[in-house]
């Protein structure tokens, strides 16, 4: 059998195949260059912008848990005008597409990032819910339908690039925030973000972590990952970036069955710096094994 087609379509933009690193883990791919050629790999989703430079949460901000990592880095980054004069220049000379996911703490924080975004050659925008609106006592964006809906409405008009809306688990009702977005004009869905944990140290009898609770991924959160691309799938018809707990090619298998266009690799990375070229290979391994041409034969098709 010749090489499979492994080429995917998200939000209208050609990725040479689903495999995108995700924010958080992947930096912004200096590190990951060493070690892998990251123009195999489909996107790189870059680590969570903001408007100002962010230091991020004291630590520890690290725990690992089993089959999973605890997170409160708390959005460490060089704030966007740094990040578009300094380091998408370089990301711009690898033949994969680039993501940006964007964090405020109001509506207006977002759309000036969008704006500053929307000169630039950028292919996909990832809008990061989850962060606290502060003008609503620290709520976070996409805990509630309506709050989704404002947001993405605002920031869709005030970028150019497809917006993609990075869904947190946390909230009621996947369903109904996964509706709010489309509803609002979102080109497609990235789910989903971590899951909110705490780990205990019990010889001190204190939170590991600095900040208490934190963002849990990893292998552990996949089972309810899958769940919650399945029911977005089955009530959105947007394309969707799915993530959570990808480790190998056949876990990417997994997502693309439960209706995934993309699968974002995240906590894969800090086991291994070449985790998207693994997992890329195991999952071209799976489609010649089963005579599979196109990856298109496995988007969506779970037989219920």
């Amino acid at each position: 059998m010749r090489m499979p087609n492994l080429a995917v379509n998200i939000c209208g933009v050609q990725f040479k195949n689903p495999i995108i690193a995700a924010s958080g883990t992947f930096g912004f791919g200096r590190e990951f260059s060493n070690y892998i050629d990251i123009n195999r790999i489909g996107g790189i989703t870059v680590t969570g912008i903001t408007l100002q430079p962010k230091v991020g949460n004291p630590p520890p901000r690290i725990a690992e848990t089993p089959s999973g990592i605890l997170n409160s880095v708390g959005l460490q980054n060089p704030g966007v005008d740094y990040f578009l004069e300094v380091e998408l220049p370089r990301l711009l000379t690898y033949d994969t597409g680039i993501i940006v996911n964007i964090n405020g703490t109001t509506i207006d924080e977002y759309c000036k990032i969008a704006e500053k975004l929307s000169k630039y050659p950028i292919d996909l925008i990832e809008l990061n819910i989850s962060c606290p609106n502060v003008k609503e006592g620290g709520l976070a964006f996409g805990a509630h339908p309506d709050m989704v809906y404002e947001v993405t409405k605002a920031v869709k008009k005030s970028s150019t690039q497809p917006l993609v809306v990075k869904l947190t688990p946390n909230t009621s009702d996947i369903k109904e925030t996964a509706k709010a977005a489309a509803e609002a004009g979102c080109n497609g869905l990235s789910l989903i973000n971590t899951l909110i944990g705490m780990a205990i140290d019990i010889n001190r009898r204190k939170p590991i972590l600095a900040n208490i609770t934190g963002g849990l991924s990893g292998p552990a959160i996949k089972p309810v990952a899958l769940r919650m691309v399945w029911e977005v799938k089955n009530t959105v018809d947007i394309p969707i970036i799915g993530m959570g707990g990808a480790m190998k090619g056949t876990d990417v298998v997994e997502f693309l069955l439960a209706g995934a266009t993309g699968v974002g690799v995240g906590t894969a990375n800090l086991v291994s710096p070449t985790a998207c070229i693994d997992i890329l290979e195991e999952l071209t391994a799976y489609m010649i094994k089963n005579d599979i041409e196109d990856i298109d034969e496995l988007i969506g098709t779970l037989k219920i």
